[in-house]
């Protein structure tokens, strides 16, 4: 037992070794509602349980995301950014952009990502180790969200680097300082400048062009606006799935009972992305903020006030979760919440996530059977992410 009030959810430090589940527990149990204060700003409330966390998802117009979604209030222009708006604004930007991720353009996918998949996995096959993380984790989300866009490939690893600035501050081998961080946004605005500019003298079939065409609510987006938006889509589209396959390897390396279950039956892939979704949880929080004086389970809360859904909390909440701490392959049903807690901010690339999720392990398990660690693990010291920056493994090496 520790003492809650010794406990900084604002301290990267409290997560560098990993997810305090044991602390998410007793806070569910003693203090589900807890504040948490700040040397330097105004604290805000850790929510931690699972139906707290969906009833405040869903209640929008009480908990409202349009002053940050991080416990940092939103500064230089962040507000432009979909994750930041609320309705109505943010109603016609998701709308546009949906049209690029319904199930249907997902599915037509799939064989593409396969392909890029397979030579992922050639890339490392002959070599028997490779970093699990950079050579293959960060591969296909990176290369698919590229192409989707409209970055070109060869700038792929420029986007992986800043991206990991942007979204690392604190972390001494990411983005040591918060100038790092600026900078990298600096440099992302300018890459989307020059590719704004070509797409408006050379339109393509990517995301870039149809932001460019589109309107929203009768209006075109501005510079600083498809700016942002840029950043939201490469940090989106490559940090969660890459933590998903680096964090979904390392639960199967250290639960060989359930891999080999999952080997012997591959029908259970599917309920095996949803587990390991639920068992890491890529991003560990978001931010509301209170619009009017309310209360969540019997806690006041005031106008104002931040309030932070821990999601890799609800998802080991034992009220939902039979043995919540136990990694299962088959668990079903499995209704946790990596993608959000509903409401208007669900994850707008969760199909995406679970088709290239699915696709690389149904790959790396058919070729790669027995991969295990072969040196420590580097995680991301981070309060947002729930990352792995290096996994060194092995495996007997295979043929292209």
């Amino acid at each position: 037992m520790v003492q809650l009030s010794d406990i900084d959810f604002y301290n990267p430090d409290t997560f560098v070794d990993a997810v305090p589940y044991d602390v998410f527990k007793q806070l569910r149990r003693e203090d589900p509602v807890h504040w948490n204060p700040q040397k330097e700003g105004t604290g805000f409330w850790v929510v931690t349980r699972y139906d707290d966390v969906i009833a405040t998802s869903v209640d929008y117009k009480s908990f409202a995301s349009g002053h940050g979604v991080f416990v940092d209030d939103s500064v230089g222009g962040s507000e432009l950014m979909m994750v930041n708006m609320d309705a109505p604004k943010h109603t016609g930007l998701r709308n546009l952009i949906s049209q690029g991720f319904t199930p249907k353009m997902i599915r037509r996918m799939e064989p593409h990502v396969r392909d890029i998949t397979t030579k992922i996995i050639d890339s490392i096959a002959q070599k028997g180790e490779c970093d699990l993380v950079t050579e293959v984790a960060a591969e296909l989300p990176l290369q698919v969200i590229a192409e989707l866009i409209g970055i070109p490939q060869a700038d792929r690893h420029q986007i992986f680097e800043w991206s990991n600035q942007m979204i690392a501050v604190g972390d001494p081998e990411y983005s040591p300082t918060m100038e790092v961080a600026t900078k990298a946004a600096a440099e992302v605005f300018e890459y989307a400048g020059t590719l704004t500019a070509d797409r408006r003298e050379n339109p393509k079939d990517d995301l870039v062009s149809v932001l460019l065409d589109a309107e929203v609510n009768g209006e075109k987006l501005e510079d600083m606006e498809f700016n942002f938006f840029f950043i939201l889509l490469i940090v989106a589209g490559n940090e969660t799935t890459r933590n998903l396959i680096s964090g979904g390897t390392l639960a199967l390396m250290e639960n060989p009972d359930q891999r080999r279950r999952l080997i012997d039956d591959p029908t259970l892939m599917p309920s095996a992305i949803e587990e390991m979704l639920r068992w890491v949880t890529p991003i560990m929080y978001f931010r509301r903020t209170a619009t009017a004086d309310t209360q969540i389970n019997g806690q006041q809360i005031k106008a104002g006030d931040k309030v932070t859904l821990w999601y890799g909390s609800a998802n080991r909440d034992e009220t939902h979760f039979p043995d919540p701490d136990r990694f299962d392959v088959g668990r079903t049903p499995n209704a946790h919440v990596a993608f959000g807690g509903g409401g208007p901010h669900f994850c707008l690339g969760a199909s995406l996530a679970r088709l290239e999720g699915r696709v690389m392990f149904e790959e790396l398990l058919r070729r790669l059977p027995d991969i295990e660690l072969n040196g420590p693990v580097s995680r991301l010291r981070s309060y947002f992410i729930n990352g792995i920056k290096h996994i060194p493994v092995k495996y007997t090496p295979v043929e292209r």
